[in-house]
């Protein structure tokens, strides 16, 4: 059997700030194959599906363009899964958010000014 690996990481990690009563968070719906994923990670969106998955700067579906992070702990390995998502009206901690492997500064710019067009704020701090 694999070693299961635990992540401590939560959405308290992640956000710095977000509107009463939560209205900065939405539910959306993980791809299958997105594989098992933490708080923070950034997501877009497949224009023809509408389901989210994690941000791939060089595709040409949607998902190039950042949508949403990601506020749960969740395995979408071999299925679709329901999550929710900070969307709009909040700050996030910068140094929580992660990226997809090999992105490059202008491509992590792009997806920054994305969320932040979204009302989501990237800021340094803990």
């Amino acid at each position: 059997m694999a070693p299961v690996t635990l992540s401590w990481k939560t959405d308290a990690d992640v956000v710095k700030t977000e509107g009463r009563n939560r209205i900065s968070r939405d539910e959306g719906v993980l791809a299958t194959g997105s594989g098992i994923l933490r708080p923070g990670v950034v997501l877009g969106r497949i224009t023809a599906s509408s389901k989210l998955v994690p941000l791939a700067p060089a595709a040409s579906d949607g998902s190039q363009s950042a949508a949403a992070v990601l506020l749960e702990n969740v395995d979408a390995t071999s299925a679709d899964q329901r999550v929710v998502i900070l969307a709009r009206h909040a700050e996030v901690v910068l140094q929580a958010l992660e990226w997809p492997a090999g992105i490059n500064a202008t491509q992590q710019a792009a997806a920054l000014a994305a969320l932040e067009a979204k009302g989501v704020v990237a800021r340094m701090g803990v």
